[in-house]
């Protein structure tokens, strides 16, 4: 997920309310997973990195290429 986050506003916020909202969704459209996972959907951890000398295009080519690679290999059953 590429996310740009103003500097007045903590990434750990930015994350608990990516997280807090779509498990609300998750919820909403699965209520099976509410008792499932006891409304804990997400791990309470998370992976931040930054990029220094790199334009946003390619990031975005890079995670499209992820995205693009993990396809091919739930097609293959790898």
């Amino acid at each position: 997920m590429y996310v740009s986050i103003p500097p007045k506003i903590s990434v750990s916020k930015v994350i608990g309310r990516i997280k807090g909202k779509s498990a609300l969704m998750i919820f909403d459209r699965h209520p099976e997973y509410r008792e499932k996972y006891n409304r804990h959907f997400w791990a309470r951890g998370y992976y931040c990195e930054t990029v220094g000398n790199v334009n946003e295009e390619t990031i975005k080519r890079y995670i499209g290429e992820q995205y693009e690679r993990d396809r091919m290999e739930g097609d293959t059953g790898k």
